[in-house]
């Protein structure tokens, strides 16, 4: 007989939401931040002097956002407690120059970004978002979520060889999506039609960063309900478990500093002034410090007290390749949150950290499962090892459990994102 589901449907429905409002990273701290507000946090500009009063703060930069609550009584050395995630998935974004075309078929020039599945973005329908930056410097953000793009696989009559030798994509040539038809392709077409979509004058766009996605909504999955099917969870969902833990804290008398770190370019290893290898997170905290009247001696008090947890998905066994696995650790989906651990330092988790989080858990009353990687397999990594190296805080990795990761649709059991967000509430009220 099963375990009893833990399914809340509110939260999962959010979730879903969530997913589909957020196209792009601008997009997933825009809505991010919207529920932030809601729950009584303002936003605060980085050439802003700060303050250190009472309340709920955020940072917006790019595709990354940095939000805290400073509780009643807080001191300047008050130690932190952070989720850390990524609000970046792999996908194919648009170049420099994105008109091109061939043989009476209009298409957009893309690049790949991070390690997608390919062969999930093929004959899929694609929308195109992101944002455009106008010529005063101002964003806007656009999101065409319509069938637009499409990445037309090759019939099996015109290559036999893919039922005895596989499918073989040449990234450069065979995954241009098409976008209409015509023998006159002209640069600065897709613009144009960008900022006739999103009501900017002609010619007001100077730059874009702009990337596709499936159109296909999030859906319940399965006989009874109890999958989910949806893109970007790697690593949307921890996002949104993150800021619904941080909400649900705010006026809270809590003995730390709650922090969401959601970070941009983690697919490509976190190298920008957005990415967790930047200087984002440790000059919010450090600034959030002085605010409160700190110094030098108090931040390095703060900081070595503070603990994050980096919150990344991971991988469930797989039915049809379980000899992938390492055969003594088979994470399952709706099976509670996973704590990941390499000795390689791959993830950060030591035995120091799995205590806090088995501690987080435990008050929670939500199960955790374990992961590591089969020696025969190379193992991934996060953010997780560079927070900790970066700031010599102490860092613990963590995720939910899902099939399918980097394809364009994810998978992942109901009961899961909402037993993460519990633990996260657990961890960050210390």
């Amino acid at each position: 007989m099963s375990a009893p589901s833990r399914f809340d449907r509110g939260h999962t429905d959010d979730l879903m939401s969530f997913l589909a409002a957020s196209p792009s990273p601008y997009h997933a701290v825009a809505n991010a931040a919207e529920r932030l507000e809601k729950a009584g946090f303002r936003q605060v500009a980085e050439t802003d002097a700060w303050d250190g009063t009472t309340g709920g703060r955020y940072v917006l930069r790019g595709g990354a956002i940095v939000a805290w609550y400073v509780p009643e009584g807080a001191e300047p050395h008050t130690p932190f407690r952070i989720i850390g995630a990524h609000t970046d998935s792999p996908n194919l974004r648009v170049k420099p120059r994105p008109d091109t075309g061939a043989h009476g078929w209009r298409q957009v020039a893309v690049e790949i970004y991070g390690g997608p599945l390919l062969n999930s973005w093929l004959d899929r329908d694609l929308g195109l978002a992101g944002r455009l930056t106008l010529r005063d410097g101002s964003t806007r953000l656009v999101n065409i979520d319509r069938p637009l793009l499409r990445v037309p696989q090759l019939a099996i009559h015109l290559d036999r060889s893919v039922s005895s030798e596989g499918l073989k994509l040449d990234k450069q040539r065979h995954l241009q999506p098409i976008w209409g038809l015509g023998n006159d392709v002209r640069d600065g077409d897709l613009i144009a039609f960008l900022e006739e979509e999103t009501g900017i004058g002609a010619g007001e766009a100077t730059g874009w960063d702009l990337m596709t996605h499936s159109v296909e909504a999030p859906a319940y999955l399965g006989r009874d309900g109890e999958l989910l099917a949806g893109p970007r969870m790697d690593n949307l969902l921890s996002v949104h478990s993150g800021v619904a833990a941080l909400a649900a804290l705010a006026g809270g008398n809590l003995p730390c500093i709650p922090v969401l770190a959601a970070f941009d370019h983690e697919e490509n290893g976190s190298q920008s002034d957005t990415g967790a290898d930047g200087p984002l997170l440790g000059s919010v905290l450090e600034r959030s410090v002085f605010a409160r009247g700190g110094s030098y001696e108090d931040r390095a008090r703060a900081f070595a007290g503070t603990v994050c947890l980096s919150s990344d998905t991971g991988h469930a066994v797989h039915p049809n390749y379980a000899e992938r696995h390492d055969p003594t650790h088979h994470p399952r989906v709706n099976g509670g949150p996973i704590l990941k651990v390499n000795v390689n330092n791959r993830y950060a988790t030591d035995g120091s950290g799995r205590s806090v989080f088995a501690a987080a858990c435990e008050r929670a009353d939500v199960p955790f499962q374990t992961f590591v990687s089969n020696n025969s397999m190379p193992c991934g990594t996060t953010i997780g090892p560079i927070t900790a190296a970066r700031h010599g805080i102490m860092t613990v990795d963590i995720g939910v459990a899902i099939l399918s990761m980097h394809s364009a649709r994810e998978l992942c059991g109901v009961d899961d994102p909402h037993l993460l967000a519990n633990s996260l509430v657990a961890f960050l009220a210390g």
